[in-house]
């Protein structure tokens, strides 16, 4: 039989009258004759409310513990689903990311996912039963419930259906699917229909907030078709997939951007003492995502190197910086807020050459300076002045004509 996921997050199970309609879609999936999970997120507020319990308890709570109780977030989501569907007369189960077979490393509070035992699925699906699994956690070989961190509850369902073989999944938002910009600052914006994997990807790394860059990650690497939907509307989303047609030959087919970008710079007193293996691999070991590299080693100047980091991350940087300074042999710490990144991206900028020239140039005569620079085969990015951020995001979106190439 035909299988099928559904993803849903905070917003879209709100409230009681949200979840009813969630039920719907489930129910609606299983009258077609498919086999449906659905993957829950943490209800509206329930973990910002609970974090603030923790704060009045303990200013340095265990991250076991912590991912103890936030994993209580998706599963009461599940269960009230679970609650409504079986009031529609329909036969449903709910269950934990363990019970659902999700193992996992031992990173709590960011943990990976490394396999799924889908056994427990497969014997519900037997049954006939919906099954509504809470997403954003899993368990260790030490039988430790574990949480996924951002992005999770997709991440989940993105690896769920790889391992049950379903023919999609469906990602419900609180958008209908993914502009070539974000609508609320980029009026001109226009919805695409297709978006390749990998274009997706970097859309996500770069600011889009759509879908977590893992969830993509895991759908491009088991092929699995993805569907950024509406949880609101009922409209056509945007299809997540290997290859897509272009648009009116789009070399540029987005641009994304991110606020409270942290620019770290890192300076030695001599060449010798520099070792940017030793700084980034202390840096990943924590888990600390680390974007445009610039290094520096000019004569009569101490040797440096800067990094971006988003700002949730700026205190623990610092923290493991500190910690590791006398390893890492370096003199001084710097730090430049008030950033943001700028990003241009499209499939089509491998094969077309002068793109980032013509990005800069535009950036030039709208007087937007530029601090920083990264490239890959398919964006580019800049860190500018955050004041300046909406500003570069509309002059490039109108640069490279994306609100006219989409028209129809």
């Amino acid at each position: 039989m035909t299988r099928i996921v559904l993803k849903f997050g905070g917003p879209a199970i709100a409230s009681t009258d949200y979840i009813q309609e969630v039920a719907n879609k489930a129910i609606a999936e299983k009258k077609r004759g498919l086999d449906v999970v659905v993957v829950t997120a943490a209800m509206g507020r329930t973990s910002k409310e609970l974090a603030k319990i923790v704060r009045d308890i303990s200013d340095n709570a265990s991250k076991r513990e912590l991912d103890v109780l936030f994993s209580t977030t998706s599963q009461v989501a599940s269960a009230l689903l679970a609650i409504a569907i079986q009031e529609a007369g329909y036969d449903v189960v709910s269950l934990t990311g363990w019970q659902a077979g999700v193992q996992t490393d031992a990173k709590h509070r960011n943990a990976r996912i490394e396999d799924i035992d889908v056994t427990r699925i497969e014997k519900h699906f037997e049954q006939g039963q919906i099954v509504v699994v809470a997403g954003e956690q899993g368990i260790d070989d030490a039988q430790n419930i574990t949480s996924l961190g951002k992005g999770g509850a997709e991440t989940s369902a993105v690896a769920i259906a790889a391992a049950i073989h379903a023919e999609r999944v469906d990602i419900f938002t609180n958008v209908d699917g993914v502009y070539t910009a974000d609508p609320r600052h980029v009026p001109a914006a226009q919805k695409l229909k297709e978006i390749s994997y990998d274009e997706m990807l970097e859309l996500s790394n770069l600011g889009s907030h759509i879908i977590h860059p893992r969830a993509v990650e895991l759908a491009k690497k088991f092929q699995m078709p993805v569907v950024i939907r509406s949880s609101m509307v009922d409209v056509a989303g945007t299809l997540l997939k290997e290859e897509v047609e272009m648009e009116k030959n789009l070399i540029v087919r987005g641009v994304a951007f991110e606020s409270d970008i942290i620019r770290l710079t890192v300076g030695y007193d001599a060449y010798s003492d520099a070792s940017l293996a030793d700084i980034f691999a202390v840096l990943a070991e924590n888990r600390i995502n680390v974007d445009i590299i610039v290094q520096a080693i000019i004569d009569g100047l101490k040797p440096s190197v800067s990094f971006t980091i988003l700002k949730e991350q700026f205190a623990e940087a610092l923290h493991v910086l500190e910690n590791s300074k006398l390893s890492l042999g370096f003199s001084f710490a710097d730090f430049e807020v008030g950033l943001a990144k700028v990003s241009i991206i499209g499939s089509g900028m491998a094969s077309n050459p002068g793109v980032a020239a013509r990005m800069f140039n535009c950036l030039r005569r709208k007087g937007i300076p530029v601090k920083m620079v990264s490239t890959s085969e398919i964006k580019v990015s800049v860190v500018v002045a955050q004041d300046d951020m909406i500003h570069a995001a509309n002059a490039l979106h109108a640069e490279f004509n994306l609100a006219e190439a989409l028209q129809v």
